[in-house]
């Protein structure tokens, strides 16, 4: 079922409410089979034993674990501060 219509090309445009010309519907319908024919290809492989991934890397959980850490002072965060109150920052107000 690799080969797909100029007529499905449309009707899909169609459904997705884009408006292709001929010219692009032809082109799309070139570029929509090589992709169909690429995902037999790969429908043929043997993947007996292969275990399902989600990545192609074996990536395990990248993220660092969420700890607090000391990070920057409160006087340290105020000092270049154009203005201050006591221990917070003071911003233009921005409601009447």
């Amino acid at each position: 079922m690799a080969d797909i219509s100029m007529d499905q090309v449309k009707h899909v445009a169609n459904l997705a409410r884009l408006a292709i010309t001929d010219e692009e519907a032809k082109m799309f319908t070139k570029q929509l089979s090589s992709i169909l024919e690429y995902a037999e290809q790969l429908n043929e492989l043997d993947t007996t034993g292969v275990e399902p991934m989600t990545h192609v890397l074996d990536l395990k959980n990248v993220l660092r674990k969420d700890e607090p850490k000391e990070w920057i002072t409160q006087e340290d965060a105020l000092k270049n501060a154009p203005d201050t109150k006591g221990d917070y920052f003071r911003v233009p107000s921005i409601l009447e």
